[in-house]
Parts: C-alpha cells; sequence; structure tokens
C-alpha cells in the first residue's frame, strides 16, 4: 500500500512537526561530511491557462503569478487540450509538467508528464488506456465535488480506482470543504497517493492549495516524492468561478479561437 501524503489543511499537528523539523534539519553523513537532504518543492498540480474554454490566463501571466506565489512546480491541465502546457513550459523559469484535464462522459480524468493531447469523450478506461501509453500519470481531479457536474461519477470511479495514480484531496475550487476531505479519506481508504491542485482559472488562484514534496524529474520519482508528501493551504471563495463564467462567455461572444 501506497504511503498517503499529510495535510496541515486538516492535520495542525503536522504544521508544527514541520516547523521542529525545519529548525533543526536532519543531517546525513557522505564520504566527504555532513550532506542536508535535499530542499522541498511546492507544485500545484491542476492548474489552466487560456487554452481552456474558461480561462483567460496567458502563458506568460501564468509564469509571473506561479513566480509570485513562489511555486517550484506546475501541471498545466487544460481542457482537452496540451498547447497551453507546451507554451508556458517554453518560457518558464521553473518545472512544468504537460497535463490535460480529459473530459469523457462519465467525468473528467487528468493525465500528467504527456506528449500528445487524448481526444475527448472517450471512456475513462480508455483515458486511462491513452496515459498509460504516453507513460503518464492517472490523476483523478475533484472527485467528490458535489456542485461540480463534471466530476467523476462513483459508479466510474470504482471501477477505474486500481489503475488511478493519484487522488486530488485538496482542490481549491471546491465550494463545500467537506469534498475535499472526502476525497482524502478515499484515498486513504483505497491506498492511493493524494495530491492538492488550485484549479486556477486566473493567475491569481495559483498556488492557493499546493503539494510541498522532495524534488521529482519524472513520472516514477513523483510518485516516490508524493508518497513524502505534505499538503497545504485552503479552498477559495466561491466567487472564483465568476471568471470561468466570464471567460466563457466572452470567448462565446467574440468568437474566440486558440492561435
Amino acid at each position: 500500500m501506497r504511503k498517503k501524503p499529510r495535510s496541515d489543511h486538516h492535520l495542525e499537528s503536522d504544521q508544527k512537526g514541520q516547523q521542529r523539523h525545519a529548525a533543526a534539519p536532519l543531517r546525513v553523513w557522505g564520504s566527504e561530511g555532513p550532506i542536508r537532504e535535499p530542499k522541498l518543492v511546492r507544485a500545484d498540480l491542476h492548474v489552466h491557462t487560456l487554452a481552456s474554454p474558461d480561462c483567460l490566463t496567458s502563458p506568460a501571466s501564468v509564469v509571473r503569478w506561479a513566480t509570485l506565489r513562489r511555486i517550484d512546480v506546475l501541471a498545466i491541465t487544460d481542457h482537452n487540450t496540451i498547447a497551453g502546457a507546451q507554451a508556458v513550459r517554453q518560457s518558464a523559469p521553473f518545472q512544468v509538467i504537460v497535463g490535460e484535464e480529459i473530459s469523457t462522459p462519465e467525468g473528467e480524468v487528468i493525465g500528467l508528464f504527456l506528449r500528445e493531447a487524448i481526444p475527448p469523450q472517450p471512456t475513462p478506461e480508455d483515458a486511462i488506456a491513452a496515459i498509460r501509453s504516453q507513460g503518464g500519470l492517472v490523476y483523478i481531479p475533484h472527485p467528490c465535488d458535489r456542485v461540480r457536474g463534471s466530476a467523476i461519477g462513483a459508479a466510474a470511479l470504482a471501477r477505474i480506482a486500481p489503475q488511478v495514480d493519484i487522488i486530488e484531496a485538496l482542490n481549491a475550487r471546491v465550494t463545500w470543504r467537506a469534498d475535499n476531505e472526502q476525497a482524502r479519506e478515499m484515498a486513504q481508504a483505497g491506498g492511493i497517493l493524494a495530491a492538492a491542485g488550485s484549479d486556477a482559472h486566473h493567475g491569481a488562484e495559483i498556488g492557493r492549495v499546493y503539494v510541498q514534496l522532495p524534488p521529482f524529474q519524472d513520472a516514477a520519482t513523483l510518485l516516490e516524492s508524493l508518497a513524502q508528501a505534505t499538503l497545504h493551504g485552503r479552498e477559495s471563495l466561491p466567487l472564483v468561478h465568476a471568471s470561468s463564467t466570464y471567460a466563457r462567455v466572452i470567448k462565446q461572444v467574440t468568437r474566440w479561437r486558440p492561435e
């Protein structure tokens, strides 16, 4: 069973423990003397750009806000495209994971570490097969959000659970905190790694929640690092959803198309 990340969202004692640990870091001895453990990084694993139909945030703005929030790693997960992720990766001075939030008939599934876009509306099982074919990770966003119609259904999640790598146990756009707590409990019960994503559709939302974990380089090492991770931050106010509605209306009225 995989080790689940802790969360200061729920456990204040973890936060205090981390502060004590930070004051007296573990010293590991090597052939040339003491070696400090690698610095932990902050990762926001669910972020959108203007490549999504409900977002107006440019790649340059994403980079600016992530830098301001001191986020070290971003997963760009636009709806049914990787174009935004590729654009951010070209200009970002930090690590960018190319991802996609794939629409299926039974709810959304995120693929991380993708090389090619996956067309919308596959079955959840076919979406997972397409992610796996690229060596990617299967990440389930906001699985217990009672408000969001795009959340994956309980029946579908039960079917695909053995193939899921990561459950989003802390999503900043979830309206009811209890829904995030239910997602965390689901991850714990299933022995599935937990993560956090702001689900930012405006630059100011980036880093609202994040994962703090050891540095990683690829899909395999992300899983290893998540086993040692802690989740940080709190839900945004429901008002943030207005920015998505505004973006969708503006794009429809202006007949906006990606370049």
